[in-house]
């Protein structure tokens, strides 16, 4: 028998199924010249730092006396160090090198950590959102409650408090967050919108007082133009004691194909779990151990190429390198907003992220939009209700393009409007 719970889940993960139908326009129309704007890839190379770092460890490894073969399931030391110091203690957060794993991405860890807690958990989205978020969840068979994010309330999900007057609790969370996780990605994917300390705070008091569980995605911090934006959730007190934190180096420093990222863990997350069914009595168990426990026997660490090539963004070098390709990106997005605007086009993000969030333009439908920018443009960019019943009517698009073929596709898509 199946997990009858993977049925439950869309015929095709979005981004296969934009593949999908641009091989099948590609076939229809061969000399078509097609841009993506869509998908999130990178387009830049390797920072020189990276490169250098990967050619002296391929070399150490073609020595006995530095060969390397399984490694840490948290991860090298050099590297979580360098961790804690540039990305933590820089900022002035009390962070261990022991709260620190290592992992292939992002992605593996957000959708594998749901895998700690109980089938029984609720899970708050926001929406729209990242579908790995949804997907590993639906696959574990968890309730989702979905916090619609949306330009009337400034793509900000509202905590479930109850008004100062007293009023009636209306939030589909419901009165209290008691065996609840809120996923929160910020910047945020797709929408490329951002949550000031102050707001990003509301969502740390809120778990600490309803006993709930924050999941935060910060793939996209180093993006982060604003002063007033975090760039870790733990710049808030007391979110060390109720969020796990993922971040990416894939976007940071174009690791997509290299495959390297980390999630901290601090040992004050706990959850809880029934000592005796008769006295009801509840034990507290560490989240750091039980992570560690599960990285140690279903993942057998990432490469040790690709852990000095993460330690090498850290170095001065590497540092001003990634930066100037950030900037490159960011550049794009000034520019997309920019050029959008201009042509009427109701745009969001693109500030503090790579993603811009754009209205459709008369009322079209997402997939709507899609096709036209396709067959129109020959430009690919990402339909919004594929994030989520509140995402319909917008596209994504991002900003990893080339500077030359961003340009390319804005000039098309004005030209055809």
């Amino acid at each position: 028998m199946i997990n009858e719970n993977f049925l439950k889940l869309s015929g095709a993960y979005l981004f296969s199924e934009i593949a999908q139908k641009v091989k099948a326009y590609k076939a229809e129309a061969p000399r078509a010249d097609i841009i993506s704007l869509g998908i999130g890839d990178v387009t830049q190379p390797l920072c020189p730092a990276v490169i250098e770092a990967l050619h002296k460890a391929t070399d150490e490894m073609a020595v006995a006396a530095s060969f390397r073969g399984y490694g840490p399931e948290r991860g090298y030391d050099f590297l979580r160090e360098a961790i804690v110091e540039h990305d933590f203690r820089a900022r002035g957060i009390d962070i261990d090198a022991d709260e620190v794993f290592v992992s292939d991405g992002a992605k593996s860890d957000t959708g594998n950590f749901q895998e700690l807690l109980s089938k029984d958990v609720r899970i708050a989205v926001t929406d729209p959102v990242y579908p790995v978020y949804v997907d590993s969840n639906m696959m574990a068979g968890r309730e989702i409650v979905y916090l619609p994010c949306t330009a009337e309330n400034g793509f900000v999900p509202q905590a479930p408090l109850l008004s100062p007057q007293g009023g009636k609790n209306t939030s589909p969370l419901g009165e209290n967050g008691k065996g609840l996780v809120i996923y929160l990605c910020y910047p945020n994917n797709p929408t490329g919108t951002t949550l000031t300390r102050e707001q990003l705070k509301v969502w740390v008091d809120y778990a600490l007082n309803n006993n709930a569980l924050i999941f935060y995605d910060a793939a996209y911090e180093a993006y982060i133009q604003s002063e007033d934006v975090p760039h870790s959730i733990y710049e808030i007190p007391g979110a060390k004691e109720c969020a796990v934190e993922f971040h990416s180096y894939s976007k940071t420093a174009g690791f997509t194909g290299i495959r390297c990222g980390y999630t901290v863990v601090p040992k004050g997350v706990k959850s809880e779990r029934v000592k005796s069914e008769k006295s009801g009595l509840l034990e507290t168990i560490s989240l750091n151990s039980l992570w560690n426990r599960r990285q140690s026997t279903k993942f057998n660490g990432t490469s040790y190429l690709s852990q000095r090539a993460a330690e090498a963004i850290y170095t001065p070098e590497g540092k001003t390198q990634v930066k100037a390709t950030i900037a490159y990106y960011m550049e794009n997005a000034r520019l997309m907003r920019e050029v959008l605007t201009d042509m009427g086009f109701t745009v969001y993000g693109g500030v503090d992220a790579p993603y811009l969030w754009v209205r459709t333009p008369n009322g079209m439908k997402s997939w709507e939009f899609f096709d036209w920018m396709l067959r129109s443009a020959h430009v690919v960019c990402t339909p919004g209700v594929g994030f989520g019943s509140a995402g319909e009517g917008y596209v994504r698009l991002t900003a990893f393009g080339t500077h030359e073929n961003t340009k390319e596709a804005l000039r098309r898509v004005n030209d055809k409007l």
